[in-house]
């Protein structure tokens, strides 16, 4: 199977990849490489689909690693494979060991990828608009400088995400974020029927760079605009799909 992973050089000799939904068995509305046990498809073909990935970034099956996302700003460490416990909940995970692979799943929130380009020590973290605005990026960092990383030698790359032109939302939705910092106005603009559009990857690259750390981009990838490359909630519900399939990114020291 050819996958198509998007890379970037800031993850440096990590080996990683956002993966698209090229290149997997799935079939049907979940085609290609759906890789979310929270779909309603055959956990073997799952299964399937995370073990091409593990294979691509170099690491067995069962050193690849995901949690239970619940959209929180909750982080866990793998310094044990063997003390890891699958339904563990949490929406990031860090490392300073070798052979362990980080994942996180997305269909429109934020995959965040992270390296400290000296030490080694990487992370990965999901981050919807809840997670960005609940702290999981801040407490991703922390949890990375806990294991020896350098704050302003960590490097973090925002993968495939909705951009702002498809994230229609609510008054309230707006309003929450201007309760909270009246700057955050600049992450919106107006739309019709007094709603605005947000824009998630400008927001949480902006609260990556308040922590001081390295360089930061987002692969300008928009999972709502392309759909035979990425899986979207939000493009799911607009055009009346039983179901979505879930992206996976994926971090290796």
């Amino acid at each position: 199977m050819n996958l198509e992973p998007t890379k970037s050089v800031l993850l440096g000799s990590a080996s990683h990849g956002f993966f698209t939904r090229v290149g997997g068995v799935s079939e049907g509305i979940f085609a290609e490489l759906n890789c979310g046990y929270g779909s309603p498809e055959d956990r073997t073909i799952i299964q399937q689909n995370r073990k091409l990935i593990a294979a691509n970034i170099g690491v067995s099956e069962d050193r690849l690693f995901s949690v239970t996302q619940t959209h929180s700003a909750n982080v866990i460490t793998i310094d044990d494979p063997m003390n890891f416990r699958p339904a563990t909940e949490a929406d990031a995970m860090v490392t300073n060991r070798e052979g362990i692979a980080l994942a996180v799943l997305t269909a429109d929130c934020a995959p965040i990828l992270f390296h400290d380009v000296s030490t080694g020590v990487v992370g990965a973290a999901h981050a919807g608009w809840r997670g960005a605005f609940g702290g999981v990026l801040e407490a991703t960092i922390e949890s990375m400088c806990a294991l020896g990383a350098v704050r302003h030698q960590i490097n973090a790359v925002v993968g495939p995400c909705i951009s702002q032109k498809n994230y229609e939302v609510g008054q309230e939705f707006f309003e929450a974020f201007l309760d909270s910092n009246q700057r955050f106005s600049r992450f919106f603009v107006n739309a019709p029927n007094e709603k605005y559009l947000f824009d998630l990857p400008a927001f949480v690259l902006e609260q990556l760079r308040t922590q001081e750390i390295g360089q930061t981009e987002w692969t300008g990838h928009c999972t709502y605009a392309d759909p035979k490359r990425f899986y979207s909630y939000r493009y799911s519900q607009h055009n009346n799909l039983p179901s979505y399939g879930r992206l996976l990114s994926v971090i290796t020291k």
